[in-house]
């Protein structure tokens, strides 16, 4: 692999793999047009942060391919760092399809066997901490482990990196169940708990955290192993955070849904940018929540993602014109 020029320094350092991204507007089997897009976890957070005015760097890897320049010019063009990327001249970039089926059901197929994500390596990882800086926050999800050996590999090295740099650690666990088992997830995600300062899961993923003994009660238990924040994703009934000062609850907030998808990246984006700011935990779970209902207000994985100007929006009552 090919490493790309290096940098000014990050608040934000994430890795993982971005594909591209085609949406149709039916069955696939029947045919018709498609819209090409990217689409990647941490990517998606990656751009949310961009546009709340954060420096912001992604690490991950694409084929030396036409894909892997789309990949590359669309995070350029939202403003993220990509100069930790590589190019991997012996694997394609990753392809997803969205097949919306219902009007709130999609349907998603990965192409990502053998892609240039999988092939992420830890000596990639060190040179994207390397040099201009190390970050304020490294972002990781529980998707890109699941990718393969090497992909683990690179997230390990990065936890440990992190730890020498004194960066915070900020892990989603986005588990995939189409990528790997509970069981094998939960391996993963318990031996990466003791790196962890803020641990941000759907309810449901608790327990791929937490000691098997701790279940219910996942949330004390993972304070008390240590991690600063665990936030719980509700989905539309908001978010919960958990610290050693207690607990808080905010609601959703109200909109038309049209794609839930990207929800979850779009809310951790939210809830990073109020970290990075110095917000307390009630004003990350409120930015959290807004960034998170732009994304189910909008379609697409990133594109409805706010602009610091833009956050205060949701508050415009119904046919507003802003001229």
């Amino acid at each position: 692999m090919s490493a790309l020029p290096q940098a000014r320094p990050s608040d934000v350092l994430t890795l993982g793999e971005t594909m591209v991204a085609l949406r149709g507007s039916g069955p696939l089997k029947l045919g018709g047009s498609m819209d090409v897009s990217i689409a990647g976890a941490e990517s998606n957070v990656a751009i949310g942060l961009a546009r709340l005015g954060h420096a912001t760097r992604w690490a991950g890897a694409v084929g030396d391919d036409e894909a892997g320049e789309l990949v590359l010019r669309t995070l350029r063009a939202e403003g993220v760092d990509v100069s930790g990327a590589t190019r991997d001249p012996g694997a394609p970039t990753g392809l997803i399809l969205f097949e919306p089926r219902l009007p709130e059901v999609t349907r998603v197929h990965y192409y990502r066997a053998g892609s240039a994500g999988s092939r992420l390596t830890a000596a990639a990882v060190e040179g994207a901490f390397a040099t201009p800086g190390a970050p304020r926050v490294l972002h990781l999800t529980g998707i890109t482990p699941a990718l393969g050996p090497s992909a683990r590999g690179a997230c390990r090295r990065a936890l440990e990196l992190a730890r020498e740099c004194g960066t915070k650690v900020c892990l989603d666990v986005n588990f995939r169940s189409r990528l790997w088992s509970a069981e094998e997830s939960a391996a993963v995600m318990r031996s990466w708990i003791p790196y962890v300062d803020v641990l941000i899961a759907s309810d449901d993923e608790l327990p791929l955290c937490a000691p098997e003994e701790a279940i219910p009660g996942e949330a004390r238990a993972l304070l008390a192993r240590g991690v600063g924040e665990v936030v719980v994703k509700l989905g539309a009934d908001g978010a919960t955070a958990h610290t050693a000062e207690g607990e808080l609850h905010v609601p959703a907030r109200p909109v038309r849904a049209v794609d839930a998808v990207g929800a979850g990246d779009a809310f951790v984006a939210g809830y990073l940018s109020a970290l990075l700011d110095g917000e307390n935990v009630t004003g990350r779970l409120d930015r959290a929540v807004t960034t998170g209902a732009f994304a189910v207000a909008s379609h697409g994985d990133w594109e409805g993602a706010p602009t610091r100007p833009e956050l205060g929006l949701l508050g415009a009552g119904p046919g507003t014109v802003i001229r």
